[in-house]
């Protein structure tokens, strides 16, 4: 089954299997590992069971579970400042928390299933890389470009626009390589709830991923380089009134 069908919203429950639970909610081996609860080879318990023999509180164990159910729709508002606002929170933010744990896994999953033929062979190095890209282009547009925006925009605001738009090329091609190699976010048969949950974080992550590309290309930028577009040009130059002398 395709990752993306196996993380349908369903409302958390102390009677879910902790292995379902991992499966279902991106983000929930992260707690699970840090709690120490087994979600793999342990995973057919409810989580209530799991929690009573690590003497935790389920309640609190579900509370921050929910806290990582984040919405899928898109916001409400277009506004430069609170687009933002919400893009940093929303993604950068996530995506900042997500990768770490997918690198793990997928780093897990291949020394694991090693001998497994469906083994998605070099995972781990690819999540890196796009970490590493993906990190440098938000480092890039929150010390730069989104200060810009948030104080109106200014003549030169084009080019770094350019730069971001150039690099979210990259990053698609680099989902494409990552849907290539696991077939989509579907694991194979019988995989193991560390690959399942795997395979449904990477889905969640390139769902964020193109939902903040759209975000930006399509609403936020397009207000800034349509103003850029309706301002008179300011001549000048070679052959203009300043008359540079080059020629």
């Amino acid at each position: 089954m395709n990752a993306r069908l196996e993380t349908a919203a369903a409302a958390l429950s102390a009677d879910q299997q902790i292995g379902q639970i991992a499966v279902q909610l991106p983000g929930a081996t992260a707690v699970f590992r840090r709690l120490k609860l087994d979600f793999c080879c342990g995973g057919q318990v409810p989580l209530a069971t799991a929690a009573a023999e690590k003497g935790l509180d389920v309640n609190a164990v579900l509370s921050e579970l929910a806290a990582l159910q984040r919405p899928s729709a898109l916001p409400g508002v277009s506004e430069p400042g609170a687009l933002v606002d919400h893009i940093l929170a929303r993604y950068h933010d996530v995506h900042r928390a997500q990768l770490p744990e997918l690198i793990r896994m997928a780093h897990r999953v291949e020394a694991v299933h090693r001998a497994n033929p469906d083994v998605p062979a070099g995972l781990g190095n690819l999540l890196e890389e796009i970490q590493q890209e993906l990190l440098s282009h938000m480092q890039k547009e929150e010390a730069i470009l989104f200060p810009m925006l948030k104080s109106g925009g200014n003549p030169f605001v084009n080019q770094p626009i350019g730069m971001m738009r150039a690099e979210h090329v990259e990053h698609g091609a680099a989902l494409e390589q990552l849907n290539a190699l696991t077939h989509d976010a579907t694991p194979p048969a019988g995989a193991c709830n560390t690959w399942r949950a795997l395979y449904a974080g990477i889905a969640q992550f390139g769902d964020d991923l193109i939902n903040h590309i759209h975000l930006e290309n399509n609403v936020l930028f397009p207000q800034f380089e349509a103003a850029q577009q309706a301002a008179p040009v300011a001549r000048g130059g070679c052959g203009g009134a300043s008359g540079c002398g080059c020629s």
